[in-house]
């Protein structure tokens, strides 16, 4: 199979490969981004060892099945371990034999442990037993890659990234796995034969989000229109409930984790911390914290500050288009067929602030239309803390050469013409800012519209134009 995309994560594995010390990866990321299929498409499934963790099984199914992949690797043991020391003690005797296969690059042996965190059922010792042979073994051997990766991101990190005891510093690399990009996105659907626009695979990564899983369910003798209805309005479509499912997975207790989504759903250009805690369902202390560390992580939201604030200003963001549209129209079906949704006000306004998110997600491809590619920026969204009139700016650049960026985004059904209202919304956000701001940056509007732009007496205030096609690099 083909992997599309994923260059960075590719070479982080070669590195690992090619290494001459022992490797402990950690594959993370939300669910259904394609964690498993890029370790077992890299290793063209060739492993030294492979098991995975099953979903709702206790200790002893996990040991059963654990030991059921001994056994296809070449373990003559047939008796299920008594426990999770037992099993570990198991795979490294079956690692610590001749016939054990090797990868033919640098003679590695590489040990895939899939979906981890459903291995540790409760009151089980399976964080000991690992830490034990990580630690008594594993450390030692200079041959050996073991990667582990599972979507229930919550014990990902705290128990491999951020823990202090067993685990604290034994990771040796971690691989966050991201979302397709738009260009990825197509060269999915060209895989799959589905013929869609490039302005129709923006919305699909309006809705999507660019997860690969979701993207593949679609039927390439649709519309995308009729897709979204099949999977996510009716009753027996995939999506239909991929929403809560999707945060039950990664969490064991996502209500708050939802709560916090839902409010920050409400507030396009970002809440700081105090302002989500004020909700009553939500609350503060080390809960929100740990909750907006895992929402952060699995690419839910972004923090960010600017430099009109201080660090306990910064403020939390929603980047996850999927989760937007499961909010706006998925959580409480007005309709059940996407289609009555289309055109409404609703639906304006949804594409807007989903569009936002999309350009958002780009800021790689934006910079490097804009030819800095390789200078330091820094990303926010900005809100006046003292103009009557709120104003705001959704996407600033700040540049490390002497520039700033106001990033206006539009998302119109054909290209954007600016009209005398806009060009002076546009006029008063920039003095409003500069003002504010007190930057002695030189400031450039970069207008991003999703199909293009028609040029008229009112867009001379724009520096950068940029379309949506654009993005595809």
């Amino acid at each position: 199979m083909r992997i599309i995309g994923r260059k960075n994560e590719k070479d982080s594995l070669m590195r690992c490969v090619k290494s001459k010390r022992p490797e402990f990866v950690v594959v993370y990321g939300r669910r259904r981004v394609g964690k498993t299929y890029l370790v077992k498409e890299y290793f063209n499934k060739q492993f030294s060892f492979y098991s995975t963790g099953l979903t709702d099984e206790k200790t002893k199914g996990q040991l059963r099945a654990f030991n059921e992949s001994l056994k296809i690797y070449g373990c003559e043991e047939k008796t299920v371990p008594k426990d999770w020391f037992e099993a570990f003690s198991r795979l490294r005797d079956l690692l610590e034999s001749d016939k054990v296969y090797r990868e033919p690059i640098n003679n590695k042996r590489v040990v895939f442990l899939d979906e981890l965190p459903w291995m540790d059922t409760p009151r089980s010792d399976f964080k000991s037993a690992l830490d034990f042979f990580w630690n008594s073994w594993a450390s030692a051997q200079e041959d050996l890659l073991l990667i582990v990766c599972g979507s229930a991101t919550s014990w990902i990190i705290k128990n491999l990234l951020t823990s202090k005891k067993g685990f604290h510093n034994r990771v040796t690399k971690r691989i966050h796995l991201y979302p397709f990009t738009l260009k990825e996105c197509k060269e999915l659907f060209e895989l799959n034969d589905v013929v869609l626009t490039e302005s129709q695979i923006i919305e699909s990564y309006m809705i999507f989000g660019g997860i690969p899983y979701y993207m593949n369910l679609l039927d390439s003798r649709l519309s995308l229109a009729q897709n979204v209805n099949e999977l996510c309005f009716k009753h027996y479509g995939d999506l239909y409930n991929e929403y809560y499912n999707l945060f039950y997975s990664l969490f064991d207790k996502p209500e708050k984790h939802l709560a916090i989504l839902k409010k920050l759903s409400k507030h396009k250009e970002g809440l700081t911390r105090s302002d989500i805690s004020k909700e009553a369902e939500i609350g503060g202390g080390s809960v929100l914290t740990k909750d907006l560390l895992e929402l952060e992580e699995c690419g839910f939201i972004r923090k960010f500050t600017n430099f009109t604030k201080n660090e306990n200003d910064s403020l939390y963001q929603l980047i996850d288009p999927f989760t937007l549209f499961a909010i706006e129209f998925l959580e409480h079906k007005k309709f059940d067929s996407w289609n009555e949704y289309i055109n409404s006000p609703g639906y304006n306004t949804w594409r807007g602030n989903s569009f936002e998110i999309v350009c958002v997600n780009h800021i790689a491809q934006i910079k490097e239309l804009l030819g800095i590619r390789g200078i330091e920026t820094n990303e926010f969204a900005w809100r006046s803390s003292k103009s009557d009139d709120k104003v705001q700016i959704d996407l600033i650049i700040d540049r490390k050469d002497g520039v700033i960026n106001l990033c206006e985004m539009k998302y119109t059904n054909d290209e954007y013409s600016m009209e005398k209202e806009e060009y002076e919304k546009i006029n008063k956000r920039l003095t409003v800012f500069q003002m504010e701001s007190e930057t002695s940056k030189a400031i450039h509007i970069t207008l991003i519209s999703a199909n293009g732009v028609k040029q008229n007496k009112y867009s001379g205030i724009v520096q950068n134009f940029i379309s949506g096609s654009d993005l595809f690099i």
